[in-house]
Formats: structure tokens, C-alpha cells, sequence
């Protein structure tokens, strides 16, 4: 039982000490130090004893009672400063900014604040404030407007080399010193950014104005080239119009054209086919009234007409050749003609021009084909005159032949002309019968063979004299007229 007793005790005086060593330990936070004060202390770094006791970031006994424990706060303070200044030019100014302090960390540093502050924490900053703008008035007193606006970390630097001695005193460091502003109620500042202002509008305006020339010219450069490009679209243009102008003449042209040669095929067969009749009629008039024993005018004469023929196929030929060359001309001549006008269109009159460029072409052309029809016309002259000169050689070489030529190709008319005397007896009585018909036909055929003596005589007379007699009734005293041609 005793025992028990005496457990219980020291149960009791367990808890006891505990509840004591609760009760007298006291842990210093690491944002805070702890003043203990009622006993003389000796505290490191400080020289004479200052009757507290400073204790940071740890724990330490405390008599209840005997020592009082308080508190002291190590964190950050800020005060702004709202600051009437007149500057060195006796400018009026209003500087406005942050100052952000603290405690410092040292044990010298801790000990004058707990001095100053340890109750009065809350007034830190306003005590704080009265020291800056003190020092802040003196410091703008010194310097211009132009020093505090381009220089602010100067006055800055020296409002807290300024202050730095009074906040060691307070026991007091400066984290952060921060001009924000600086107003001017008087415009200094604006007049004084006023011809800065003015040189930088000027610039800009300038540079506005350069930015307008540039886009002006690159505007006009750009309705230039909008300019070009409709100009080469309107010439292209014109230049497939005038193309489609020129096919479209060509197409009507090309019927007139056919129908032409058309009829120039009909005209060639019929005349073919008329040569043909002719030149039939022709043997048979040679097979039933001229006798093969005149070979040799025969040949005189085929020669003759081969010479005639050759020189009219010649001459045909020049003529066609003409017309070709002519025809060739004209197709150049419209061609360079359709191309001057393409030419005129593209400078932009396009419609007009090549309306008159084809007028001239066509124009050229008709000249072109007056020219070939003239040179036709003078080329199928000149073989006619070279085919009368041959008949008038052929009949000054031989008469006989060509006379006789004549009157074979001419005998049916002959015949018809000498028994037509009997076209206008109504009875005719005939006494010898059949050989009364015979004489009075011979007869009237008899006047062939006159014609032959008086063509003889007319030649012979041409011979004579160079020239056929003014009045053929001097031939014999007849009134009949040989034709040169034999027609």
C-alpha cells in the first residue's frame, strides 16, 4: 500500500513537472523574436547588458512571474509616401511611391526596435513615412525637374543613403525604395515634353505623308498596269474580231467565187463542145465538098491554123498568167492590207481602220483585176493581130490555097446564094429534061468559080499595088466583094 502511495506520488510529480515545463518553455517563430525581460541578461554581440533577454528561431525557459515574454514582429511593412516637394527651380511637385521595411535581423537591430516599437508596432510605418518625406523634400529641394524625370534611381539612391542612418537607429532596414510618380501641377513637365512631342508629331506627320506618297505611286502604278492589261485585252480583242471579220469575208466571197468558176467550167466545156461541133462540121464540109488532092493547101493551111492556135494558146496562157500574177497581187496587197489594218486596231481604232483596210484591199483588188482583165483583154489583141498577120502571110505565100480555103469553107453558102436565083419562079420549063436541069445548075454554080477569078485578081492587084482597089466593081465590072478574113 505504501508503494502505491508512493507511485501515485511520483505519477503526480511527473505530471507536475511537465505541466511546469509547459508552462516555462516558450519557442520564438522564425518571423518573430521573443523579448524576455526581468532578469539582467548578457545578450551576444552587445557589450553592456540591456535587461531583456532576445531570443530568435528557438525555444527558452521562462520564470512565470519572475520574467515577462513578449513579442516582436520581424515581417514585412510598407508605407507609401504622398510627398509635396519643391524642386530647385521652385517647381512645385507631388511625389508619390513606396518604401517596404523591416526588422532587421541582427540582435543590435531587434534591441532598438524592441526599445522603440515593441508596443507601438502599428505606428512603425507612420514614423517610417515622416522620416522619408523629410529627407525626400530636402533631396528634390537640390535637384531639377529635368534630374528627377530622367534620373529617378539617383534620387532614389540618395533618399536612401539619407535615410539609412535614422532607420539603424529605429532598428529599421529598407528592402525597397519606389518613386512611382511625380505629378506636376504647375505643366512643367507638359511644356516640357511639348516641343519633343511636337518634333515627334512632326516626324510622324512626315513619315505619314512619305507612307502616303508611296502608297499614292503604288496606287497609280497599279491602275497604270490595270490600264495596260485592259489595252492588251482590247487589242487582242480587236486582233480576233479582225481575224473573225476576214474569215467571215472569206466565207462570203468563197460562194460568189465557186459560182464563178462554176460558170467558167460551163463557159470552157461549152466552148470545147462548140470547137468540137466545128471542127466536126468542118471535116465533114472537107469530107463531102473538098477534094484530098489539095494536099498541099491543105497543109499550108493546117499549118497555119497550128501556128494561130499555138500563138493564141501563148497568148491565152500570158493572159491566164497575167490574171494569176494579178490575182496573186491582190491576195498580197489584202493580206498586207488586213495585217495594217490588225496593226491600227491595236492603237485603238481598231474597228474603223479595219473597216478602211478592207475597203482598200478590195479596192487594190479591183485595180488588181482591171489590171488583169486589161492584160487579158491587150494579150487576146495581140493574138488576134498575130493571127491575122499569119493569115496575111500564109495568103501572100499562097493565095491559091487560102482562096481556095475560103471558098470550100464557104461553098454551101455559095451554093445556096447561086440557087437562090430560082427561089422566086413559080413554073419553070425545062426542054432537055434532065440535062436542062443539070445545065441550068451548072451555071448557077458557074458564079463560084467567077468569085474564085475575081478574088485572083483582087490579090493580084494587092501585089501590084500594095493596097486593095477603093471599088470592087473594077474587077471585071462585078459588085462582089471578097472578104479578107473569108468569112
Amino acid at each position: 500500500m505504501v508503494v502505491g502511495v508512493v507511485a501515485g506520488v511520483a505519477v503526480a510529480a511527473v505530471l507536475v513537472l511537465i505541466g511546469l515545463f509547459k508552462l516555462m518553455w516558450r519557442v520564438a517563430e522564425p518571423n518573430e523574436a521573443l523579448i524576455i525581460s526581468g532578469s539582467k541578461h548578457r545578450t551576444e554581440g552587445i557589450e553592456e547588458g540591456l535587461g531583456f533577454r532576445i531570443v530568435t528561431g528557438r525555444g527558452t525557459l521562462v520564470l512565470p512571474g519572475v520574467q515577462a515574454v513578449r513579442k516582436l514582429s520581424l515581417d514585412l511593412n510598407e508605407t507609401e509616401l504622398q510627398v509635396d516637394c519643391v524642386t530647385h527651380q521652385g517647381i512645385p511637385l507631388k511625389v508619390r511611391g513606396v518604401v517596404i521595411f523591416k526588422v532587421g535581423d541582427d540582435f543590435v537591430s531587434i534591441a532598438n526596435a524592441a526599445r522603440r516599437f515593441l508596443d507601438q508596432q502599428k505606428l512603425m510605418s507612420e514614423r517610417v513615412h515622416n522620416v522619408f518625406a523629410g529627407h525626400l523634400r530636402s533631396i528634390v529641394g537640390g535637384l531639377t525637374v529635368e534630374d528627377m524625370i530622367r534620373d529617378r534611381e539617383k534620387l532614389t539612391g540618395q533618399t536612401r543613403a539619407a535615410c539609412g542612418t535614422e532607420m539603424e537607429k529605429l532598428g529599421l532596414i529598407v528592402d525597397s525604395l519606389q518613386i512611382h510618380e511625380i505629378e506636376d501641377p504647375t505643366g512643367y513637365i507638359q511644356n516640357l515634353a511639348m516641343p519633343h512631342a511636337a518634333a515627334v508629331q512632326r516626324d510622324a506627320r512626315i513619315a505619314q505623308a512619305e507612307a502616303n506618297r508611296l502608297a499614292t505611286e503604288a496606287e497609280q502604278q497599279s491602275f497604270a498596269r490595270m490600264a495596260e492589261a485592259t489595252r492588251d485585252s482590247e487589242i487582242l480583242q480587236a486582233g480576233y474580231q479582225a481575224e473573225r471579220d476576214k474569215a467571215a469575208a472569206k466565207a462570203r466571197q468563197a460562194g460568189p467565187l465557186a459560182e464563178a468558176g462554176a460558170r467558167q467550167e460551163v463557159v470552157v466545156q461549152e466552148t470545147r463542145v462548140a470547137e468540137l461541133e466545128a471542127h466536126r462540121r468542118e471535116q465533114q464540109l472537107q469530107a463531102d465538098v473538098r477534094k484530098p488532092a489539095d494536099a498541099a493547101a491543105y497543109e499550108t493551111r493546117t499549118r497555119a491554123e497550128a501556128d494561130r492556135d499555138a500563138r493564141i494558146s501563148s497568148a491565152q496562157a500570158q493572159a491566164k498568167e497575167t490574171e494569176l500574177a494579178a490575182a496573186a497581187e491582190a491576195t498580197r496587197v489584202k493580206t498586207a492590207a488586213g495585217a495594217d489594218a490588225e496593226a491600227t486596231k491595236a492603237r485603238g481604232e481598231a474597228a474603223a481602220q479595219a473597216t478602211r483596210a478592207t475597203g482598200e484591199a478590195e479596192a487594190a483588188a479591183s485595180r488588181a483585176r482591171g489590171l488583169a482583165e486589161a492584160e487579158a483583154a491587150k494579150a487576146k489583141g495581140l493574138a488576134e493581130a498575130e493571127a491575122i498577120k499569119a493569115r496575111a502571110t500564109a495568103l501572100a505565100e499562097n493565095q491559091e490555097a487560102v482562096v481556095a480555103q475560103q471558098l470550100a469553107e464557104n461553098w454551101p453558102e455559095i451554093v445556096k446564094a447561086g440557087a437562090s436565083a430560082f427561089g422566086n419562079v413559080d413554073n419553070m420549063v425545062l426542054l432537055n429534061g434532065a440535062d436542062g436541069m443539070a445545065d441550068l445548075f451548072a451555071k448557077a454554080l458557074t458564079m463560084g468559080g467567077t468569085g474564085l477569078g475575081l478574088a485572083r485578081q483582087l490579090l493580084a492587084s494587092m501585089d501590084r499595088g500594095g493596097q486593095a482597089p477603093q471599088d470592087a466593081s473594077a474587077l471585071n465590072g462585078h459588085a462582089q466583094k471578097v472578104p479578107m478574113d473569108g468569112k
